[in-house]
């Protein structure tokens, strides 16, 4: 008998433990230069970072975190449905980088982006794109201009 409710109790505490074990993508932003090393002066807050489930529905497709002053970031609690998810990290004036995992009931998945500056003289206008399929750039190519300038 005693060691049915050991068993019992021991089963109920793994079973506890593996329910508060939710699904989750978290990791850390880097600003870099070119050679790959950090940007002094340069903070990572405000990067975002989407986690796009590319085998759900549209509605429960994407889901974004946004970087804190020392590049790290985490899905929200309980957000991330079994899938594949593409993870992007973008940021304005830096090429965009994207991974990809496989995540299921508790999947827990660590990036460590490292997004590389993207030179002025290469960034993009709208302006003086002429096509639409020129148009489709990475976020961080785009010089954006208020009107009139």
């Amino acid at each position: 008998m005693r060691i049915k409710i050991h068993s019992f109790v021991l089963l109920a505490a793994i079973a506890l433990l593996l329910s508060g074990c939710a699904a989750k993508i978290y990791g850390t932003v880097e600003l870099v230069d070119e050679q790959m090393k950090p940007i002094e002066g340069e903070s990572p807050q405000g990067t975002v970072v989407h986690m796009i489930n590319t085998t759900a529905t549209l509605d429960q497709a994407s889901i974004a975190s946004i970087a804190d002053e020392k590049g790290e970031f985490e899905s929200e609690k309980d957000a991330l449905k079994p899938g594949t998810y593409r993870v992007e990290a973008s940021r304005i004036g830096y090429q965009t980088m994207t991974e990809t995992v496989e995540i299921k009931g508790s999947t827990r998945k660590k990036f460590a982006f490292k997004l590389k500056k993207i030179d002025e003289g290469q960034r993009k206008s709208i302006e003086s794109l002429s096509s639409d399929a020129d148009k489709i750039v990475n976020p961080g190519e785009v010089n954006i201009q208020p009107p009139g300038m």
